[in-house]
């Protein structure tokens, strides 16, 4: 049932703890961050190339220090409680000798937490394995841990030691990110960017290789409490917080309802928002959003923030659009992947943007009450728009995937790309047309993207959010979460530009985007201009598709 206004019981938004993997131990402390922007825009760190980092003692020269690899049940998930695995908790961290001991103390068992095994090879050196999304053997992207006891004085290095992908934004600037407690709770200080000497390179030639990502940093403070993360972490029980807030609001609850979707295989909800207008839904058509089907792409989620926030804000354009349109949202479709700190997959061990489709609604009960919610809605109205939120590892600023079938007519492939261009004519400097794609992929067909286009959503996107920052509009920096935010409000602006009456935008944009494919095509195909028999397999790379392009599916 939708929770809807304040003034119905509490009880109501006393939304339910996490639900995890009976074999998963969970530290009872409460893990939560404070919002911090930097003052000025966080730089790229100067790219070392690719040569490999000093070497390293291997695992049986160095001492263990963290180990914390829960005791699966088989080979696949079977069941899940609060709080995780019952008993009393296992210390995987070697305790400290005394006080002259300078051993860091790591922990990730907490909500979106994945660190499997540090390694201490020196003074200041450790060598860290994350763990493989769960109920499989790969997924190592994403990383978010804590340190403790740590020291002003040294330089320490991290080497991450089996990263899986082959190329990484690491090596063209990306930095960690560093959270220091000290620094939130004395100056406001919360997330920032750090490490000198970042290198990514690939640390065995074995099947498959894996990959090192290493990192120097000196801490700011002795005995803080820091974390490291891949991106800004924004957990589930971020989400139900931001829920709760949202159902305590007496302006901001009259847009919108908030039901459950469906439950997850370990039993948490899977949100959906209904956000519109008091004059009801008659004669309205319908935008659809999701983020988080890949749980380490947690941008999207920042992202999906600041679209939320805009459109249940006071601003003319956001009445505008609760006027207009009917907004169905699914902030986070899985939530079991977020909650244990997996990289891709769901707790089916699968990557659930490879599961549209399939007739498997007890293995990927996000995914497929999502299509199947759309295709009711399409039964009844419109969809315009379908917008899925991601993040990118290897590219640089925002861009997106469309659906362009090259047996559709000139006009219709046209139109495909008019929301990205208004998008990046909105956003210049952050989004870049330049690095959309509209090829579909027969790898693709079971995408969130690609499934609802094959429904009827005429304009269904990816929106791809990169890990690092933007190199547009002079910028050569980090995005920070003010950044990410923005893309939403800027995503509600571009809406409204898409579906104005006058034609006029339209026009134009239709225009460009017509020479620049004539450009685009002339100069690779050599074909004069003309590209209305040219399938956009032929005029994008091979190697342009999604972040996804590596996963096994």
């Amino acid at each position: 049932q939708p929770w809807r206004s304040p003034g119905e019981s509490q009880a109501l938004f006393a939304l339910p703890a996490p639900r995890w993997p009976v074999e998963c131990e969970v530290i009872q402390e409460t893990i939560e961050h404070i919002e911090w922007v930097p003052p000025e825009p966080e730089p790229f760190c100067p790219p070392m190339g690719s040569e490999q980092a000093p070497d390293t003692l291997g695992e049986e020269q160095g001492t263990i220090v963290y180990h914390s690899s829960p005791e699966l049940q088989g080979s696949c998930f079977t069941r899940a409680r609060i709080g995780g695995a019952l008993g009393p908790l296992s210390s995987p961290a070697a305790p400290l000798e005394g006080p002259q001991d300078t051993t860091l103390l790591f922990e990730s068992r907490f909500e979106s937490g994945n660190l499997q095994k540090a390694i201490k090879v020196g003074p200041y050196e450790y060598v860290l394995t994350l763990r493989p999304d769960l109920y499989t053997a790969k997924h190592t992207q994403w990383f978010y841990f804590r340190v403790q006891n740590t020291r002003r004085e040294p330089l320490y290095r991290f080497t991450i030691a089996n990263m899986a992908k082959p190329k990484s934004l690491y090596g063209k600037g990306l930095q960690p990110l560093l959270y220091s407690q000290q620094d939130a709770r004395r100056h406001g200080i919360g997330w920032r960017r750090v490490g000198t000497d970042i290198r990514y390179y690939c640390g065995s030639e074995g099947e498959p290789p894996v990959f090192r990502l290493s990192w120097t940093v000196s801490f700011p403070h002795d005995s803080d409490t820091c974390f490291f993360s891949a991106c800004y972490p924004y957990t589930y029980s971020d989400l139900q917080r931001y829920l709760r807030t949202l159902a305590a609001d007496p302006v901001r609850s009259r847009y919108c309802t908030v039901q459950a979707l469906c439950r997850s295989l370990a039993g948490n909800i899977v949100y959906l928002l209904t956000i519109t207008g008091p004059d009801g839904t008659a004669g309205k058509r319908v935008v659809v959003a999701s983020a988080r089907v890949h749980p380490g792409e947690s941008g999207g989620s920042w992202a999906m923030r600041g679209f939320l926030n805009f459109l249940l804000s006071t601003h003319a354009d956001a009445r505008l659009l609760r006027h207009l349109f009917v907004f169905k949202v699914v902030p986070m479709l899985n939530p079991d992947g977020v909650v244990v700190g997996n990289s891709r997959c769901s707790l089916a061990g699968r990557d659930p943007n490879r599961a549209y489709g399939m007739v498997l609604p007890g293995s990927f009960p996000g995914v497929w009450h999502l299509r199947a919610m759309v295709q009711r809605v399409l039964a009844e109205r419109e969809v315009v728009l379908y917008c899925d939120f991601h993040g990118h590892s290897r590219k640089n600023n925002v861009f997106m995937y469309g659906c362009d079938a090259s047996g559709d007519s000139v006009g219709t492939r046209l139109r495909q790309r008019v929301f990205p261009l208004m998008l990046s004519k909105n956003a210049p400097d952050k989004f870049s047309f330049a690095s959309c794609k509209f090829q579909v992929q027969k790898s693709k067909e079971r995408t969130g993207r690609v499934s609802m286009w094959h429904l009827g959503v005429s304009h269904s996107y990816t929106l791809e959010v990169a890990f690092s920052g933007s190199t547009l509009g002079g910028r050569s920096s980090h995005f920070s979460v003010e950044d990410l935010e923005s893309l939403g409000r800027l995503l509600c602006d571009t809406l409204l530009d898409f579906c104005d009456p006058a034609p006029a935008k339209l026009q134009r944009c239709l225009a460009e985007a017509d020479t620049l494919l004539r450009q685009q095509v002339g100069h690779k195909l050599g074909s004069g201009g003309s590209w209305s028999h040219v399938s956009p397999s032929e005029f994008e790379s091979s190697t342009s598709g999604s972040d996804s392009s590596l996963s096994d599916g």
